[in-house]
Parts: structure tokens; C-alpha cells; sequence
């Protein structure tokens, strides 16, 4: 063979190495990678492209790590890896898998915050959320949060959701207060929350809260107390436990800032965190000359326009509740408690 070509011939040989290697790489990577089920990893914060192609590979998602590595460096996406909780699915390439973390596809996770439940309620669902760090920071006040349904992300702080909840009802509080019906006796959108927790605590039923804001409205403009057990037991527990029993008359007397048998008008403040429903309900009551309501024993409420009219409802709740407690919720004879007929 003359000398001339033998460069010739390594240098082809070198490159048909080079176009099979690309080949071989390019092949595994868009291949269908080992693991045979939806696999959950978590890549923590600060962790390089190395460490992150370990993980990758002891979870059983990819089998060529120093591959995963080598093309990150070259496609500039070593740097770009992001931190978080993935889910990658069966046989996912090592590509996709890739293409994942650079795109920050992290799992996304659901808090949902019930209707009516009290600060101290919501800090203990936050704590015992798991994949949150950190702590929530100061409590907020009473009815600053906004019951809604929470995504995020592994990592995300319990601080950071609660800003989030807290700014929703901020933003929730000013679109409600711009579309409020005209006359209503509220002297601020604070004074709208605290009726709104009142109504949340009163009925979980979407077709009575603008009714039962009617009712504490029509009282209000009667000079009349509110008389709302609900606040009678935040007043007794501070929104940090339940009672786990029946109202006494002995609590209906005992004094507190919320105690609505005692004091006129709406109680120091909120008594829970009320959800949108409540707060529209406040907003836009319907429009009645109802002043009672007390539990049918269906779930729901009888309303009423007199106090015989609402003793005799009462009086029909007690006969399909014999030996029970007096009915839950609701508007007393006497104004807006559980309590027996003549009170």
C-alpha cells in the first residue's frame, strides 16, 4: 500500500469510529430506559449534573450516566438542571428524562383548605402537609387566609403558601367589595369578613348562605343581636380546638368579645376563614324579611319572619330530635343561637 494513503485510510477509519460512536450514543439515548414503572425522584437543591445522573441512574431511570452527563455538557444544559420532585414514567429515554429536568416538570402536589376553618386549623393542616419546608412564620389574623384549593411544589416553603393564601383573599376581598349590592350596613370589607365567617360557620350549603346573611342583615338593621352560636364557640375555644359538646345557657352568658347573645353587632372579628361562597353571599344577601332560622334536621334550615313562626320550627326540629341536644346552628326565639324555645 503506498504511504500516501495509509493517513488516508486511519483517518477514515477514525471517522467511520466516530459516525458509529455518535450512532451507538445517539441510540441509547432515545432508547427506552430500564425502568418498568413510574418512578418518583427527588433531585435536591444544590445538587451538580454529576450527582443528578447518579440519582438518575440509582433510581433505575437511565443506565448510561456518564451519557446523560456527557450530552448535558455538551447541549449547555449542565447548569440548567433543576432541583425537585419528578415523576418519570415507564421506559422514559434517557433524553426525555433529560429534556424533564432542564424543563423543571416537577410534580405538582394539592393543598386544599376547607370552608371555615380557623387559623390555628389551617397552620396545623400546613405542618402536617408533607414536602413543605420551613415554618409558616407569624400566624396571620383570623379570616386573612383564603380557602382554595394550593399547588405546589416539593421544596416550596409553608411560609410561601401562606403568603399565597393570604394575598388571595386580599385579591378575593377587593373584587367581592366593588360588586357588593348597594345599603348594605358594612362599614369596611373587614366587617364583610367577619359576617362572612359567620355565615361559613352557619351553613355549608351553597343555597342558603345568601339567605342566612339576609337574616343576620335584617337583625342588624333591627338593632337586634345577631345571637350566632358559632361565635359563642369561638368565643369559648379561640378557634383552637371544638367543643365537642352542646351550648349550655351557662355559655350563652358567659361574656367574651364574641359572645353575639351579649353584645350588639358583629363580634370583635372573623371566627374562621370564610371561602368565596360566603363572601359573595355577604356581598349580594337575598333579599327577605326573614329574621330566624333554626336546623330542619335534613341538613338544612326552616326559616322564619316571626318568633311564633320560629318557635313552632323549633319545635318541630325538637320532635324529630327527642332526648338530643338543642338544634345546632341557627336563630334562637330570641335571636340567632340553638337554644329551646323561650329563651
Amino acid at each position: 500500500m503506498p504511504r500516501v494513503l495509509r493517513p488516508l485510510l486511519f483517518a477514515a477509519a477514525g471517522a467511520s469510529l466516530v459516525i458509529v460512536g455518535l450512532a451507538w450514543g445517539i441510540a441509547r439515548l432515545y432508547a427506552p430506559g430500564p425502568t418498568e414503572s413510574t418512578q418518583t425522584v427527588i433531585l435536591p437543591r444544590g445538587a451538580g449534573a454529576a450527582r443528578i445522573a447518579n440519582l438518575l441512574e440509582d433510581a433505575g431511570i437511565i443506565d448510561e450516566p456518564w451519557l446523560f452527563l456527557a450530552v448535558a455538557h455538551f447541549l449547555g444544559n449542565a447548569r440548567r438542571l433543576k432541583a425537585g420532585e419528578y415523576a418519570f414514567p415507564e421506559r422514559i429515554s434517557a433524553m426525555a428524562a433529560l429534556e424533564t429536568v432542564v424543563a423543571g416538570n416537577t410534580v405538582v402536589r394539592r393543598l386544599t383548605v376547607p370552608e371555615g376553618q380557623t387559623v390555628a386549623q389551617v397552620l396545623t393542616l400546613l405542618a402536617a402537609t408533607a414536602g413543605l419546608d420551613e415554618d409558616t412564620g407569624p400566624p396571620p389574623a383570623e379570616g386573612e387566609l383564603l380557602p382554595e384549593t394550593y399547588h405546589f411544589s416539593y421544596g416550596d416553603s409553608r411560609r410561601q403558601i401562606l403568603d399565597r393564601m393570604r394575598h388571595a383573599m386580599a385579591a378575593a376581598l377587593v373584587q367581592q367589595w366593588e360588586g357588593r349590592s348597594p345599603g348594605l350596613p358594612l362599614a369596611s370589607p373587614a366587617a364583610a369578613v367577619i359576617l362572612a365567617s359567620i355565615v361559613e360557620k352557619e351553613t355549608a350549603r351553597d343555597d342558603e348562605r345568601a339567605r342566612i346573611a339576609a337574616v343576620f342583615y335584617n337583625r342588624i338593621r333591627r338593632s337586634m343581636r345577631l345571637q350566632s352560636d358559632s361565635t359563642v364557640i369561638y368565643g369559648l375555644t379561640r378557634g383552637e380546638g371544638i367543643l365537642n359538646r352542646a351550648l349550655t345557657h351557662a355559655d350563652l352568658d358567659t361574656p367574651t368579645p364574641y359572645n353575639t347573645y351579649l353584645i350588639a353587632g358583629l363580634p370583635r372579628g372573623p371566627i374562621a376563614n370564610p371561602g368565596l361562597a360566603s363572601l359573595a353571599a355577604v356581598m349580594n344577601p337575598a333579599v327577605t324579611d326573614e329574621l330566624y332560622f333554626v336546623a330542619d334536621g335534613t341538613g338544612g334550615h326552616a326559616f322564619a319572619r316571626t318568633l311564633a313562626e320560629h318557635n313552632r320550627n323549633v319545635a318541630r326540629w325538637q320532635q324529630l330530635n327527642r332526648n338530643t341536644a338543642p338544634p345546632p346552628g341557627g336563630v334562637s326565639p330570641s335571636g340567632a343561637g340553638s337554644v329551646p324555645a323561650g329563651r
